[in-house]
């Protein structure tokens, strides 16, 4: 488990490192580049908490039967 959320931070850093290089040609005055890609990386990270949860819900059910 602890491998799976070091993947996804990972990788998740190198969306945003790679998402980086683009900005200075696609940033507007207001920056508004930054906000997405903020609301992209709390919506992933949001996922991933919902899933582990789920998965851990789901051993414990399983360890009960």
């Amino acid at each position: 488990m602890k491998k799976i959320v070091f993947l996804m931070l990972l990788l998740l850093s190198n969306l945003i490192a790679s998402a980086q290089t683009d900005v200075v040609e696609m940033m507007d005055k207001d920056g508004k580049i930054y906000v997405v890609i903020a609301t992209i990386a709390i919506i992933f990270v949001g996922l991933a908490i919902f899933l582990f949860s789920i998965d851990r819900r789901l051993k414990k059910i399983e360890k009960q039967n």
